[in-house]
């Protein structure tokens, strides 16, 4: 069968997977299940090596284990049979639903059961994650590569599958470039994908970040940092902060800057304005071009 065939009818099996997360499936040829979905040991489930999450918080895992004593298990998790092991499974979805089950000392779990491959399983893993915002953008962004490296996506394949733009995917893998120290921070939540962004092409991102952090930069003053080479941005004048832009207009920028997954200022004039749109890359130009010619 045609590669990229496939992988259309794959987004479309994965979108309809996802969709009967919640609710036995009826089998078919496109995503084949288990003759029955059901309870099983909890002993008999192992965690899925390749799942993009890596990060389970303390007090997250320790409120969803106190929820499960008091109502059991609302969702099931997702499994796949592993291939020479009878009964025994290995998560595709909801490992952190499985952690606090053993927490509480569950016997047993409710299962839906999928016959899928390894790539299938990675990209359910990832999109399943993503949707509940469970990943943080270095998780995220791991995942993409992984199965760039191991199944030969594109960016624009992994756009369509996991239902993401282009531009997103892309910004995405290019925190993967940050050094190690500047990635954990973007890990435990201390800095933002936005302002990481911005030090991406910096010569010093380590340094930088450590200021953005200190100093409680917004983004915009993170990209003035990155741009000056690590000065600190001239304090602006007195009259330019009291014309500060209004909450109205950047809450527009904030919105169209998550649409677009690129940076979009605003800027009013007495009859009109502009909207601008800054690219950093020529895939994200490409992106923005594609986009209004649609």
């Amino acid at each position: 069968m045609n590669e990229d065939l496939s992988k259309k009818r794959l987004g479309r099996g994965l979108a309809a997977l996802i969709g009967e997360m919640d609710r036995v499936p009826e089998e078919s040829a496109s995503h084949p299940v288990a003759p029955q979905d059901r309870n099983i040991p909890i002993e008999f489930i192992t965690r899925n090596p390749r799942n993009p999450r890596r990060l389970f918080t303390e007090g997250d895992l320790e409120d969803l284990t106190q929820s499960i004593r008091k109502h059991g298990i609302v969702q099931p998790v997702v499994v796949r049979p592993v291939s020479g092991s009878p009964d025994h499974y290995e998560l595709i979805a909801g490992e952190r639903r499985w952690r606090a089950a053993q927490r509480a000392g569950v016997a047993s779990i409710p299962v839906i059961i999928r016959e899928v491959n390894d790539r299938v399983a990675l990209e359910l893993a990832i999109i399943e994650n993503v949707q509940r915002a469970d990943l943080n953008p270095i998780e995220e962004g791991m995942g993409y590569q992984q199965l760039i490296d191991d199944h030969e996506y594109t960016q624009a394949d992994l756009a369509q599958v996991i239902g993401k733009s282009r531009s997103h995917v892309a910004n995405t893998l290019r925190l993967l470039k940050l050094p190690e120290p500047v990635r954990d921070m973007i890990t435990n939540g201390a800095l933002s994908a936005g302002h990481a962004r911005t030090l991406i092409t910096a010569e010093n991102p380590g340094a930088l970040a450590d200021k953005i952090v200190r100093d409680g930069l917004s983004v915009r003053q993170a990209e003035a940092l990155a741009q000056s080479g690590g000065e600190s941005p001239t304090p602006k004048p007195r009259a330019e902060r009291d014309s500060e832009k209004d909450a109205d207009t950047r809450a527009l920028e904030k919105l169209l800057s998550d649409v677009t997954g690129m940076r979009v200022t605003v800027n009013h004039q007495n009859k009109g304005g502009d909207v601008r749109i800054h690219y950093t890359t020529l895939e994200q130009l490409d992106e923005v071009c594609r986009r209004l010619q649609s």
